[in-house]
């Protein structure tokens, strides 16, 4: 923003306006009116070339995650600053501002896990991080010129003061779920990509195989994967993601449906969890009873976009969780969601 305004706000007031103004004044006289209103619209070309390549080089500055009275101590010098010239005390303003920059924001301890359920609509993203790795499951849709990998996941990534992945799981190939993937991939360094469908998804991302029932650890964190060997292309190809921290449990069903839940439940795969996200937005084609059961959460996370066309999450399904006495949390209403898995029990 400061180095684009350096260049932004002299040349506009100084070139561009000055010659769109005596070209108006001129169009009488011919061609002279013409041509200065040519050499505007040419200086206004070149700025916005300029302006892209700084766009493509240094990405928009995003403060980390950090402190309430960081912030505070950053508020109150900004004011300070904003008093009248004169006033002896703006320049100490300065110094109220530095925490902002210096001071590392605050991650999980070993054997915690920060979980951040990202707002991006009618889709799917969510970030994992332990102390020292960070997983992204999924990578929210893409629709036009619209790519909520570039728009949303990336910044923020890059707010939470993240400039690698160790894992990129696409749970399968959806625009939904998959969509975003590329521009994350192509925006920050991904050491590994893996997805229930890698054949479906974009040339640009070398993706390997769901390997169900691999697990793994980062960081006193237990990650473990699940698929269904015979499902059919789509939904219920999901790659099943749970995380384990300190005995809490967070699982992840990408849009599997109620064949792919019951072959779950009778995989013998450990599915009791405290937190779980609801298979495929809380379409009525999921979150079938006997899997509630199984689970047997205390929070379902429904990501969505608020009056999608869908109609999810079904009435019947939040029924059924309610029910239950699962406590609903909707990024519709909520926006992004965070947890901290390990930190309570």
């Amino acid at each position: 923003g400061p180095l684009a305004n350096l260049l932004a706000v002299p040349w506009v007031g100084l070139v561009v306006v000055p010659l769109a103004l005596f070209g108006t004044l001129l169009l009488p006289v011919p061609l002279l009116g013409e041509c200065l209103l040519w050499l505007a619209g040419g200086a206004l070309q070149l700025l916005f070339a300029l302006l892209g390549l700084i766009a493509g080089w240094l990405p928009a500055w995003l403060p980390s995650e950090l402190p309430w009275w960081v912030w505070s101590l950053a508020a109150l010098g900004a004011a300070l600053l904003l008093l009248p010239a004169g006033v002896p005390l703006r320049l100490p303003g300065l110094a109220l501002l530095l925490p902002a920059l210096l001071v590392p924001a605050q991650g999980p301890e070993d054997g915690q896990a920060d979980v951040w359920v990202l707002d991006v609509g009618q889709g799917l993203s969510v970030l994992v991080r332990t102390r020292e790795h960070s997983l992204l499951y999924d990578a929210g849709p893409r629709f036009g010129d619209f790519d909520s990998g570039e728009r949303i996941v990336l910044p923020s990534l890059r707010a939470l003061n993240l400039r690698r992945l160790d894992l990129l799981l696409v749970s399968h190939a959806d625009n939904d779920h998959a969509g975003g993937a590329a521009a994350v991939a192509a925006g920050m360094p991904v050491a590994r990509v893996i997805s229930g469908e890698p054949a479906r998804l974009a040339r640009s991302l070398a993706a390997d195989a769901c390997e169900s029932g691999r697990s793994w650890q980062w960081d006193g964190v237990t990650f473990r994967l699940w698929q269904w060997p015979q499902a059919a292309p789509g939904n219920p190809r999901s790659c099943v993601l749970q995380v384990e921290a300190e005995g809490e449990r967070l699982l992840l069903t990408g849009d599997i449906d109620a064949a792919a839940e019951q072959a779950l439940v009778q995989s013998g795969f450990p599915l009791a969890s405290h937190w779980l996200l609801a298979p495929h937005h809380g379409s009525r084609s999921s979150s079938s009873q006997p899997f509630i059961d199984a689970v047997g959460p205390q929070h379902v996370l429904i990501t969505r976009s608020r009056h999608n066309a869908f109609g999810h999450p079904h009435p019947q399904v939040l029924a059924r969780y309610r029910a239950a006495g699962v406590a609903v949390h909707d990024t519709a209403y909520a926006g992004a969601l965070h947890l901290r898995l390990g930190k309570w029990l």
